[in-house]
């Protein structure tokens, strides 16, 4: 090897330990397929508890009474089966972001992570707050989309600290929350697809380039 293959060397080495000082490089293929799997059982779940087939309208109607006050028992059934799905996925992606990163012998925890951490929360704690003021004035069917677009800008956001993929994930997520907007009565067939199969498709593809 002459000097001047050393040299690039050098740089190629350096540019490495800089981009896994300013990238989270822990995110797990497998945590995707996981979390997909996780929505689409949701999803299922839920068309089965309020009797629904897979093309019925108008499924936010079933969370109100006849007098437009809600229906509890819905009220709370929704709730608890999503916010059982967000605790799975958040525990499945640290996990599996724990063992990945264990097998690459790298920190879980560094200013990576904190700054990933920091850029993808803001624009999810905005928009799960304004999924719960829909909640309470009852526009129900806005609560799926609403989901969709805040999660594909938290992607977005966060892209810039690990792998550029989930920029592109995110600018879907975007898309298929604006067409749930604009065809609300399918609004959990769009959600089962934004955070079920694409993150089913995401996770294999995520997987098969960077973790094989």
């Amino acid at each position: 090897m002459n000097k001047q293959e050393e040299q690039l060397e050098a740089i190629r080495d350096i540019r490495s330990i800089m981009e896994k000082s300013a990238r989270f490089l822990s995110l797990s293929g497998l945590a995707g397929v996981i979390i997909g799997l996780l929505a689409i059982i949701s999803i299922a779940v839920t068309y089965c508890y309020l009797g629904l087939n897979l093309f019925s309208k108008g499924y936010y109607q079933l969370a109100l009474l006849g007098d437009g006050t809600p229906n509890l028992p819905v009220y709370t059934f929704l709730l608890s089966n999503f916010g059982l799905v967000l605790l799975l996925s958040i525990i499945s992606g640290i996990v599996m972001s724990f063992l990945k990163a264990k097998k690459l012998n790298l920190t879980i925890w560094d200013a990576a992570a904190k700054r990933l951490l920091i850029n993808i929360a803001i624009p999810l704690f905005a928009g799960g707050l304004y999924a719960l003021i829909l909640l309470y004035h009852q526009h129900i069917a806005l609560i799926a989309p609403v989901t969709l677009i805040f999660y594909g800008l938290a992607l977005i956001n966060a892209s810039r600290y690990t792998i550029n993929d989930i920029r592109y994930l995110g600018i879907i997520e975007v898309v298929v929350g604006l067409l749930a907007s604009i065809f609300i009565d399918y609004g959990l067939l769009f959600w089962a697809f934004g955070f079920g199969i694409l993150h089913v498709v995401y996770g294999i593809v995520i997987y098969l380039k960077y973790e094989q």
